[in-house]
């Protein structure tokens, strides 16, 4: 069992960071005072504005801010500005004995996965995959629901999924029991092979992506099927597939076709349809807590994520 973080509190201060790419700092402005009608105060990184190409900066630059506001005692949580590229780059340098020691909420997704990933197996923290700033949160897209996902930081309450939601569609039966854990495809897929590589056995395994077309979503699930992973999962939790639309359709598969040539014959259960990832609204999950998925019912239920 994941340590949880404490819960957030009105009047606490939340540290911004910029772990891979420059985000846009017009959205991220923009982003600020949903915040701080939360009642938060807000602490930005060093490096949050800063520009190395495709980078925010160096990777020291962002490994100094990841560390900063992990050990600085003021701030009792980490809001990342947006994703990317570039987590990964600095991963190995990680001290991740300092985070253990200092536990707090960290919050984001798509590029963040592979942090999401190293923390939680070698700092055993629960982290969570949800909206970042720049990226989502300062846009006029930003969803209601997506803001509300927000209040699971405030207190200890159990997340429940059905298709009041949005309509999901069960592609093999059964219940499964165990801690969910993953988040983006592509970046799951990059860690196999490294000291990062997600582990999912008896785990829950959440999936979601954006911009790859059904051949390249293909390559990424033929990888994780090869390396094991859906051997060993106790189920999977299929989130949203943005823009994974083929460029020449008479020569493509469909999505949905790739999704059923992996998951159709599956011995464990499998739901797609989730608002989980790079879409509107956003549904906010807790990663490294005990969920149950159940694929006849379709439903999913997660345990809270602070303590």
């Amino acid at each position: 069992m994941r340590t949880l973080p404490k819960r957030l509190k009105k009047g606490d201060t939340v540290g911004i960071i910029s772990p891979s790419s420059p985000p846009n700092l017009e959205n991220l402005k923009k982003a600020l005072p949903f915040l701080e009608s939360l009642g938060l105060n807000i602490k930005m990184g060093k490096s949050v504005e800063a520009k190395n190409g495709h980078l925010a900066g160096t990777d020291d630059e962002r490994l100094a801010d990841l560390h900063a506001m992990f050990e600085d005692p003021e701030v009792a949580g980490i809001i990342c500005a947006g994703g990317g590229y570039g987590a990964a780059r600095y991963t190995d340098r990680i001290d991740f004995q300092m985070i253990k020691e200092n536990p707090k909420v960290f919050w984001g997704y798509s590029d963040i996965t592979f942090l999401h990933t190293a923390i939680g197996e070698y700092a055993e923290l629960a982290t969570f995959h949800g909206p970042m700033l720049a990226s989502d949160v300062g846009k006029e897209t930003f969803h209601e629901r997506s803001a509300r996902m927000f209040g699971q930081l405030f207190g200890p309450f159990e997340l429940f999924y059905s298709e009041e939601i949005s309509p999901l569609t069960a592609l093999a039966g059964g219940v499964a029991q165990g801690e969910l854990v993953g988040g983006n495809l592509s970046l799951i897929r990059s860690g196999i092979g490294t000291k990062f590589e997600l582990d999912v056995k008896g785990k829950i395994l959440l999936i979601e992506d954006i911009d790859e077309e059904p051949y390249q979503v293909d390559e990424l699930l033929n990888h994780l099927k090869m390396a094991r992973k859906f051997d060993e999962a106790a189920g999977i939790v299929i989130g949203d597939f943005k823009n994974a639309e083929a460029k020449n359709k008479e020569r493509s598969l469909t999505l949905d076709e790739v999704f059923d040539d992996y998951f159709k014959d599956l011995k464990v259960p499998v739901v797609k349809g989730f608002k989980i990832g790079h879409c509107e609204p956003h549904f906010s999950v807790p990663l490294g807590v005990p969920a149950r998925l159940d694929a006849d019912a379709k439903t999913l239920t997660i345990l809270p994520g602070v303590e």
